[in-house]
C-alpha cells in the first residue's frame, strides 16, 4: 500500500492569550493521496482555515501528528505551497503577470523560465491576453483566475485554496466552479479547498472532510463516487443528492 501524501493523526490546535486557553481544533484526522481534491466543509469558525494554516506551516499544532510529503521527497512549506485566499490580493499597483510572477521572485527562481511558466498558466486559466492589463482592469472571477495562475507558478506539491469563490456572485461561483475542475484535472496538484458550501463540496471533491462546530472535531471522512469529469448536471446525479443529504445530517440541518 502506497503512502499517503498528507497524514493528519489526531491534531489538536490551541490558542493562548494572557488569561485563557480557547481549543480550535479538537482532534482531526485524514490522509490525502497525491492528486486528490479534498473539501473541508463546516460552519463558520469551526477551525477550517485553522487547519490549512497547519498544513502550510504557518501554525504549529499542540498535540497530534502532520506529516506531507516523505523521506523520500521531504516537503518544505515555504517552497511547496501554493494558496488562494477568498480575496485575490493582487497588487493593483503591478500587472497580471508580475502578479502571477511573485512567488517566483521571492523564491529567487530563475526568471525566464518563471516567465514562460507564468504565461502558461495564464493561457490555462483563461486569461491569455491580460498578461499586461491591471488588476481592477478585470472582473473577479478573473482576477481569481489569475490568482491561481500565482499559486501555481513556482510549481509548488500542494495547493490550499481557503473559499476562494466566497465573494463571487452565485453565477460566477459556478462557472469558477467548473475552471477549477479543469485546472486540476490539467495541473495535476493536491488541493485542500475550504468551503461553507456543502454542494460546493460535493461537486469538486474526490473526497470530502465534514467538521463540526469548535472545537473542531472531524465528523466524517468520505470518497465522492461520481465521475471526476463533471458539468452541472451532475448535481441532478442520484448519488450526490444522498452526498449533501449525508453532510446536513451531520451538521444537524436536516
Amino acid at each position: 500500500m502506497s503512502q499517503s501524501f498528507v497524514s493528519l493523526q489526531n491534531v489538536r490546535k490551541v490558542y493562548r492569550t494572557r488569561n485563557e486557553e480557547f481549543e480550535a481544533i479538537q482532534s482531526v484526522s485524514m490522509e490525502i493521496n497525491a492528486g486528490e481534491l479534498v473539501c473541508l466543509v463546516g460552519p463558520s469558525g469551526c477551525g477550517k482555515s485553522t487547519l490549512l494554516k497547519i498544513l502550510a506551516g504557518l501554525h504549529p499544532h499542540e498535540g497530534g501528528e502532520v506529516r506531507i510529503g516523505s523521506l523520500e521527497e521531504p516537503f518544505d512549506p515555504s517552497r511547496d505551497v501554493g494558496m488562494v485566499f477568498q480575496q485575490p490580493l493582487l497588487l493593483k499597483w503591478r500587472r497580471i503577470l508580475e502578479n502571477v510572477l511573485l512567488p517566483a521572485e521571492i523564491l529567487g527562481l530563475p526568471m525566464k523560465a518563471s516567465r514562460e511558466r507564468a504565461r502558461g498558466l495564464l493561457a490555462m486559466v483563461g486569461l491569455s491576453g491580460f498578461e499586461e492589463n491591471y488588476p481592477y482592469e478585470l472582473s473577479g472571477g478573473m482576477q481569481q483566475r489569475a490568482a491561481i495562475a500565482r499559486a501555481l507558478v513556482h510549481d509548488p506539491k500542494l495547493i490550499l485554496m481557503d473559499e476562494p469563490f466566497g465573494a463571487l456572485d452565485a453565477l460566477t461561483r459556478e462557472k469558477m466552479n467548473l475552471e477549477l475542475l479543469r485546472i486540476w484535472r490539467e495541473s495535476q496538484k493536491t488541493i485542500v479547498f475550504v468551503t461553507h458550501g456543502i454542494q460546493e463540496a460535493v461537486f469538486l471533491g474526490t473526497h470530502v472532510a465534514v467538521m463540526t462546530a469548535g472545537p473542531a472535531r472531524m465528523a466524517d471522512y468520505f470518497d465522492v463516487d461520481l465521475p471526476e469529469d463533471r458539468d452541472l448536471d451532475i448535481k441532478t446525479h442520484e448519488n450526490f443528492g444522498e452526498y449533501t443529504r449525508r453532510i446536513y445530517k451531520l451538521l444537524d440541518m436536516d
